[in-house]
C-alpha cells in the first residue's frame, strides 16, 4: 500500500492546501496520504490559529489519512532542520513519496540544485557567511550565494519561501538516503506571503489570518477560500474557546518573561545570539502590544521570523541544550494525532516494521523530546482565558488520536 507524505501546518486548511493534497495523490498514485504537521507553534514562530487537534480534524475531513505531529524541536526551526525532521518522520512512516508545493514546480530541478550545492558546499557556506557579515538576513544571503555560484542551467532560484523549503526537503531526502521519491506541485495563484486576496478561490494562509486579525473579517466572509470542513471547524473552535490564537494573546506572558528573567538566563534560550535577547528585553519595556514590540525589535539583520522564533522559545523556555538537534539526529517517535479508517488499516499493516515507536497515548511514552512538545502545548493553552485555558490544557493529556471512518 503506497503512501504519499506531505509536510503541513494547515493554519488554516484552505483551498490551496486542498489542491496540493489532491494533486499529491494524483501525482504519486498513492492510496494513503500522510501528513506531518507542526503542533502548537509554527515554523515562522507563530502560535497556530487553532489547536493541533482542530487542524488534525480539518486535515482528515479534507482527505488526509494519517496525521503525525512534527516535534517542537523541529517545528520551530530554520528551514534546514524543519525539513530534516519532517522528512525523517515521513520516511519512518513508510511513505513511498513526498510531495511539496513550490514556485518552481519541477522535482528534477530540486534534485539538481541539491546535488550541485552539496558538491560545492564549502564555497556555498563561505558565500553565505560573507553576505551575513554584510548585514543581510540568512534567506537573502543564501539566495545571493546560489546566484554567485553560477550553477548549471535548471538550478532552482532560492529566493521564494516554498522553493527554499523544497530544496531542503530534497537535500534531506538525499542526505538521509530515503526511499521516498520527491514530487512537487506548482503553487497556484496566491503566493506564500501574499497579504491580500488576489483570486476568487485561492488565498494564502497569511492573507486569511490578516483578514481575521487586521481587517476584522469574520469567518463566513472568507468562505470562498476555505473548504466547508475548515469553516465549520473554525466556527466550532470559536464557539468552544471564544477566540482564535494570535501573538497578542501571548504578549503579557512574553513581556513578563522578557522583563523578569535574568539576562544570563535569557542567553541560554535557543537562538538567543549576539545579544539579541537584550535588544528584545529593552524593546519589551517600551512596547504596549506585540505588534508595537515587533516594530521596535526588527532590523534588516534580524527578520520578523527570526525574532518571532526567539520569542516562541522564550515563552516555552526552550534552551539551547534542549534544542540541540542536528542533521546527525532524527526524531525518536511518531506521535499520532489522527487517522481515517484507511489510515488505521495502513498503520495496522506497518506496526511491526516501524523503526521508531508509534505514540498514541502520552501516558504510555516518555522522552525529553516529547516533554518539550507537552510544555509547548501547555504554554499554547495559556493564550486562552480561565476555564477555556484549562480545558485545552487537559485535552493535551486526555485526547486520543482523532478517528474518522
Amino acid at each position: 500500500m503506497d503512501a504519499v507524505g506531505v509536510v503541513v501546518e494547515y493554519n488554516p486548511f484552505h483551498n490551496g492546501h486542498l489542491y496540493h493534497l489532491q494533486s499529491s495523490k494524483q501525482l504519486s498514485r498513492a492510496e494513503i496520504a500522510i501528513a506531518v504537521m507542526s503542533g502548537s507553534f509554527l515554523q515562522r514562530g507563530e502560535p497556530a490559529l487553532v489547536s493541533k487537534w482542530s487542524r488534525t480534524k480539518m486535515a482528515l475531513l479534507n482527505g488526509v489519512d494519517i496525521v503525525f505531529e512534527l516535534p517542537y524541536q523541529y517545528a520551530v526551526q530554520k528551514a534546514e532542520l524543519f525539513a530534516w525532521g519532517a522528512v525523517a518522520i515521513l520516511e519512518a512512516a513508510g511513505c513511498t513519496s513526498l510531495c511539496f508545493g513550490s514556485e518552481a514546480g519541477d522535482a528534477g530541478s530540486f534534485i539538481k540544485t541539491a546535488e550541485f550545492l552539496t558538491a560545492n558546499e564549502a564555497e556555498y557556506n563561505s558565500l553565505i557567511k560573507k553576505h551575513i557579515k554584510s548585514g543581510v538576513s540568512y534567506p537573502r544571503a543564501a539566495s545571493l550565494a546560489v546566484s554567485e555560484l553560477n550553477g548549471p542551467e535548471g538550478i532552482v532560484p532560492l529566493s521564494e519561501p516554498n522553493n527554499i523549503l523544497g530544496y531542503h526537503y530534497v537535500k534531506a531526502m538525499l542526505d538521509q538516503r530515503c526511499r521516498m521519491e520527491p514530487l512537487t506541485v506548482k503553487r497556484k495563484n496566491a503566493q506564500y506571503h501574499d497579504e491580500d486576496f488576489s483570486s476568487a478561490t485561492i488565498a494564502s494562509a497569511t492573507s486569511i489570518r490578516k483578514a481575521f486579525f487586521s481587517d476584522g473579517v469574520d469567518i463566513p466572509a472568507i468562505s470562498q477560500y476555505i473548504p466547508p470542513a475548515t469553516e465549520s471547524s473554525l466556527l466550532e473552535y470559536i464557539e468552544t474557546y471564544g477566540t482564535l490564537h494570535h501573538w497578542e494573546n501571548y504578549w503579557p506572558l512574553l513581556k513578563y518573561r522578557l522583563l523578569q528573567t535574568a539576562r544570563g538566563e535569557l542567553a541560554s534560550i535557543y537562538e538567543a545570539e549576539e545579544g539579541l535577547e537584550n535588544r528584545l528585553a529593552d524593546c519589551a519595556r517600551k512596547a504596549d502590544s506585540f505588534a508595537g514590540f515587533m516594530q521596535l525589535a526588527k532590523t534588516k539583520r534580524y527578520t520578523w521570523t527570526r525574532i518571532q522564533r526567539l520569542c516562541t522559545h522564550i515563552l516555552v523556555n526552550a534552551t539551547k541544550e534542549e534544542m540541540a538537534v542536528s542533521t546527525a539526529m532524527r526524531p525518536g517517535y511518531l506521535r499520532l494525532l489522527g487517522m481515517t479508517g484507511a489510515g488505521r488499516n495502513y498503520l495496522n499493516k506497518m506496526k511491526g516494521s516501524l523503526p521508531i515507536p508509534l505514540v498514541s497515548k502520552l501516558s504510555g511514552f516518555t522522552s525529553p523530546e516529547i516533554e518539550l512538545d507537552i510544555r509547548a502545548a501547555s504554554v499554547y493553552a495559556m493564550g486562552l482565558h480561565g476555564s477555556m485555558s484549562q480545558k485545552l490544557l487537559e485535552q493535551e493529556y486526555r485526547q486520543p488520536p482523532i478517528f474518522l471512518e
